[in-house]
C-alpha cells in the first residue's frame, strides 16, 4: 500500500523501552498552526509512523481528539527526553482532553494501542533530531 507524501518535514524517532529499541519515521508539528492540525482527517498512520508535536519552554499541555478520524496514543515527553504519560488510545472525534501529568517538551502521537503492543511504558527513554 502506497502512503500520501507526509504534510510536514520528517525525522527518525526511537523508543528504548525494555531494552528494546522502537524505530518511528514522524512528522514534525513544529509552528502553532502545524499544532493546531496535527493529524486531524487522516485516515490511515502505519504502524512504524507519527507526529511530534515540540514545545518550548516545556509546560503542560492538554490536547484533544476533535476531527481525528483514527484512535491514536498521545506519549508525553518530559524534557529529560523520558515518558510522563501515555494517553492510550484516544477516541477519536473526543472533546475530552488528554492531559500531561507534568511539563513536557513534546507530545508523540502514534497509532492507538501501539504503544502497549510494543510494551512502552512511563520512564523509557525517546529521542528525535531536536
Amino acid at each position: 500500500m502506497e502512503l500520501p507524501a507526509p504534510e510536514h518535514r520528517t525525522v527518525p524517532l526511537t523508543i528504548v523501552s525494555s531494552g528494546r529499541t522502537h524505530r518511528f519515521t514522524v512528522e514534525v508539528a513544529d509552528t502553532p498552526e502545524e499544532q493546531e492540525k496535527g493529524l486531524m482527517f487522516r485516515k490511515l498512520l502505519p504502524a512504524d509512523h507519527g507526529m511530534v508535536f515540540p514545545f518550548e519552554p516545556p509546560r503542560p499541555v492538554s490536547l484533544w481528539m476533535k476531527n481525528m478520524l483514527i484512535p491514536i496514543d498521545m506519549i508525553f515527553i518530559r524534557p529529560d527526553g523520558t515518558i510522563a504519560t501515555i494517553g492510550a488510545d484516544a477516541v477519536p472525534q473526543s472533546l475530552e482532553p488528554v492531559v500531561s501529568t507534568e511539563a513536557v517538551i513534546a507530545v508523540l502521537e502514534i497509532p492507538g494501542g501501539r504503544a502497549a503492543e510494543l510494551g512502552i511504558k512511563v520512564g523509557d527513554k525517546v529521542e528525535w533530531p531536536h
